[in-house]
Formats: structure tokens, C-alpha cells, sequence
């Protein structure tokens, strides 16, 4: 129970922040020069910094800075762990290849996916711009959101007797919302990005088609 009321929390709080920030920045200076900036606070800050020559707003510009930067490296963190883990998970269940599933003898950490991890993200991060990854990143996310959401409403056809720790509140109008959001914010993004999610999406339909439906841990026992 705490665990979707703290999720929700979350994200009414942040939000209301991003929608008071937005408010400020546009108080600050004109609108239209915040869609093409990188780091609109950082920048508007200094615009201010400079109008007013007002040392402590150098160092507020500092601070947001500072804590954009430690806010970026802790997701980066915390995305690469956890992929690393979702991987060794996966092996375990027959998945993927056993190479995910190793542990290393010391710090008894999915050392091997972790490696592969960093290789695969580090590589397109340093070939391709920023643009390219965020793209890539939400249309990825957001078709996850709605597997998520289509596995919801099935479920609670499909096998409306099984114990669940929580229920979905909204019957299946939430995940249906859920599902038509996410495809309007797909609709808007550029076509390469489409192509290049579909390119991903038959790779990993490939590893499933011939490698995780022959090795996969659920099947045998279903089997």
C-alpha cells in the first residue's frame, strides 16, 4: 500500500516544483529563449546574475548547477545498476545467455552485465547527440509504460483471482489513459526515432524468437 501512495506522491510533488519553476523562468526572461536552451535555469540565472550584479545570485546559479550535475550522475547510477541487475535476473531465468548471470567471487555484484552495460550505453553516448539519446530514451520508456498498462487490464481479465499486494484504483479506465497518453506523446516524436525503435524492437524480438522461448525457465515448468 505505502509503495504506490509514495510513488504518486512523488509525482504530484515534482510536478507541482517543475510547473513553479517553469512559472519563474518565464517571469525572468522571454519565453521563446528557453526552447532551445540546454540549461535554461543555469542560463536565465546568469542573465539575471549579470542584469543585477548581485553576488548571491552567482552563487544560487552555482548551486543549481552543482545540483543538476550530482542530480544527472545519480540517475546515470542508478539506470546502470539496475539495467545491470534487470540483465542478471533475465539470465537467471533462462532469459539470456548465462554470461548476464555471473557474479563476481568478491564483491558478489552481476559484474559481467555491468560491464556489458557501460559498453552498450557508453558507446552511442559518445557517438550520438543528446537529441538522438533523449528520443531513443522516451520512446523506449514510454512503450514500456504501455506493456505495463496492457498488462494490467489482462491480468484483471485474465486471472482475476491471483493475490495481489495492491489493487490499481479506476477499474481499467487508468491503464487505458495510461495507454493513450503514451502513444500521443510517441506520435510526436520524429520518424528516424520510429525506425530506430522498431530496428531495436526486432533485435529483441529476435532474442527472444530464438534464444530466451527455448531457455526460458517459466516455460519448462508451465511445460
Amino acid at each position: 500500500r505505502d509503495l504506490p501512495i509514495g510513488i504518486i506522491a512523488t509525482l504530484i510533488v515534482c510536478t507541482v516544483l517543475y510547473v513553479a519553476v517553469a512559472i519563474v523562468l518565464t517571469g525572468l526572461v522571454p519565453w521563446q529563449s528557453l526552447l532551445d536552451d540546454a540549461a535554461p535555469v543555469v542560463n536565465s540565472l546568469k542573465k539575471l546574475t549579470v542584469a543585477t550584479g548581485s553576488p548571491t545570485l552567482h552563487w544560487v546559479r552555482l548551486g543549481v548547477l552543482f545540483g543538476a550535475m550530482m542530480g544527472m550522475i545519480s540517475s546515470l547510477l542508478v539506470f546502470q545498476l539496475g539495467q545491470a541487475r534487470v540483465w542478471f535476473a533475465m539470465s537467471r531465468d533462462g532469459l539470456l545467455p548465462r554470461l548476464f548471470g555471473r557474479v563476481h567471487p568478491r564483491f558478489r555484484t552481476p559484474s559481467t552485465a555491468t560491464w556489458i552495460a557501460g559498453f552498450v550505453v557508453g558507446v552511442p553516448a559518445g557517438i550520438l547527440d543528446i537529441g538522438t539519446l533523449a528520443d531513443l530514451s522516451n520512446i523506449g520508456t514510454l512503450f514500456a509504460f504501455v506493456l505495463v498498462s496492457i498488462g494490467v487490464i489482462i491480468l484483471r481479465y485474465r486471472d482475476p483471482d491471483r493475490r495481489r499486494g495492491f489493487r490499481a484504483p479506476g477499474g481499467i479506465a487508468a491503464p487505458l489513459l495510461s495507454v493513450l497518453f503514451c502513444l500521443l506523446l510517441m506520435s510526436g516524436l520524429p520518424i528516424l526515432t520510429w525506425l530506430r525503435f522498431f530496428g531495436w524492437l526486432a533485435i529483441g524480438l529476435g532474442i527472444y524468437s530464438f534464444y530466451s522461448r527455448r531457455h526460458s525457465e517459466f516455460a519448462k515448468a508451465k511445460a
